[in-house]
C-alpha cells in the first residue's frame, strides 16, 4: 500500500474533534448546475458525482418545519442513534474507528461519537469519506486511515438506507479492496433507520423523518456531495467535496448535533437493554424494500430502477436535488411526510396514494433525456 503524503484538508464547520472530513477542498471551483442539466446529463451517460446541484435554500415555512420536526421527535432520533451506538460498542468496543459516509452520514457519526463519549467515557477517531454509487470508495481515505490506526475496527456509517444502492456498493468496495490491497473490512453498515432492510446494524426499521434529511448542507457541517471528476482529482488525492462558508449564518450543524446530544442521558439504560435484544436477535437482511421497488416500477412502467428512491430521506432528496416527477405516499396524514408535502406543493409536483408499501414514501425521477433545455 503507498504511503501517503497529503493531509486532510480543514473542511466544515463542526468541530474538530466531532469529526475528520478526508476530502479534497474544491470550494474555489464552480461545479454547480441546474437540476434539469445534471439530469440530462446523468440520463444521457453521465455521472452525478461529476457535478453538484445548486443548494436549495428553503423558506422560512419550511425551516419552521424542520425545527418543529426536530423538537417533537429528539429523543426518538436520540434512542435510535443510541440503539445503533450500544451495537457498535458491543460487537467493536474502544478499538472503533467510525468511518461516515459523507455526507448524510456525517452528523450520525459524531451523534455515535457524543453518545459513546458520554456513556463509556471513550473518544472514538471519526473520519467522514466519499462512497460513490458505481464508482466505489475513496482508497485513498481507506489508506489514510489505516495509517494512522493500523490495529482499528473500523465502522462504517450512513443515516439510513432506501433501495440499499450504497450497502451493495460498499460490500463491492469492501471485497475490492481486500483483492487489491489484502486488508479485510467489515462491509455491515451502522445507520440510524433501516427501513430497506439491508443491514443488522440498525437504531430501528421504522420509515420515519431523521430530521437532518430534510437539508442539505446547512444540516451537513456545510459540506457539499462529495465529487469524483477526473479533471479535479487527481490518482493521489482524496474525492472532493465544497465547503460553502457563505452559508455560515443559516448553518444549523452544530446545532443539530447538541439538540439530540442533550436527550442521550435520558435514554441511556433502555437503548442498551434494546441493541442487546436486536444482536441476539436473527434480522432478515435480505434488501425486502426491493419489493416495493420492483412493484413500482412494474406499476408506472419505469426503465430503470434508479429513477425511483423509496422511503423518507430518499424522497426528499429527489425533491431537494433531481427532477421529481411524482410523489408516492403511503400515508399521507404521518407526521413525517409534512415537509415532503409542502416541498411537492412548492415545486408542483404531483402527489399519489400509493398503500401497501413497507416504505412511508417514494420519490420518482421524471425521464428528461431527450427534452429540450
Amino acid at each position: 500500500m503507498k504511503k501517503l503524503l497529503n493531509k486532510p484538508a480543514k473542511m466544515g464547520s463542526y468541530r474538530e474533534d466531532d469529526v475528520l472530513f478526508l476530502l479534497k477542498d474544491l470550494s474555489e471551483i464552480v461545479l454547480e448546475d441546474t437540476a434539469l442539466n445534471r439530469e440530462l446529463k446523468i440520463q444521457s451517460g453521465g455521472h452525478y458525482s461529476e457535478s453538484l446541484p445548486i443548494e436549495y435554500q428553503p423558506p422560512k415555512e419550511y425551516v419552521d418545519l424542520f425545527w418543529d420536526t426536530l423538537l417533537q421527535y429528539k429523543q426518538k432520533v436520540a434512542m435510535c442513534v443510541g440503539i445503533v451506538s450500544e451495537q457498535i460498542y458491543q460487537l467493536k468496543g474502544s478499538q472503533t474507528v467510525l468511518v461516515s459516509l459523507a455526507r448524510a452520514g456525517t452528523p450520525v457519526g459524531i451523534l455515535i461519537k457524543r453518545y459513546l463519549m458520554l456513556k463509556y467515557g471513550i473518544s472514538l477517531p471519526h473520519y467522514s469519506i466519499s462512497i460513490i454509487r458505481d464508482k466505489g470508495i475513496d482508497e485513498n481515505a481507506l489508506h489514510y486511515i489505516h495509517q494512522e490506526h493500523p490495529n482499528g475496527a473500523i465502522q462504517f456509517v450512513d443515516g439510513w438506507t432506501g433501495k440499499g444502492a450504497i450497502s451493495i456498493e460498499l460490500t463491492k468496495a469492501c471485497q475490492v479492496y481486500e483483492k487489491k490491497y489484502g486488508l479485510k473490512l467489515d462491509d455491515t453498515l451502522a445507520v440510524i433507520a433501516d427501513p430497506g432492510c439491508c443491514t443488522k446494524l440498525f437504531g430501528t426499521r421504522e420509515d420515519f423523518l431523521i430530521p437532518s434529511a430534510c437539508l442539505n448542507s446547512t444540516v451537513s457541517g456545510l459540506v457539499s456531495r462529495t465529487v469524483l471528476n477526473q479533471a479535479f482529482i487527481g490518482t493521489n488525492d482524496f474525492h472532493g467535496a465544497k465547503y460553502y462558508r457563505n452559508l455560515l449564518e443559516v448553518d444549523v450543524s452544530n446545532d443539530f448535533i447538541e439538540l439530540i446530544t442533550k436527550e442521550f442521558s435520558a435514554i441511556h439504560s433502555e437503548a442498551k437493554e434494546m441493541a442487546t435484544k436486536q444482536l441476539n436477535k436473527r434480522f432478515d437482511t435480505g434488501f425486502l424494500g426491493m419489493e416495493d421497488v420492483t412493484k413500482i416500477q412494474l406499476d408506472f412502467s419505469i426503465e430503470n430502477t434508479h429513477y425511483i428512491k423509496p422511503g423518507v430521506g430518499e424522497t426528499t432528496r429527489v425533491l431537494l436535488r433531481r427532477v421529481p416527477w411524482k410523489i408516492l405516499l403511503r400515508d399521507p396524514s404521518s407526521p413525517f411526510v409534512k415537509h415532503i408535502l409542502m416541498l411537492a406543493k412548492e415545486k408542483g409536483v404531483e402527489v399519489e396514494l400509493y398503500p401497501g408499501m413497507k416504505y412511508l414514501c417514494c420519490g420518482l425521477i421524471k425521464k428528461v433525456k431527450g427534452i429540450e433545455k
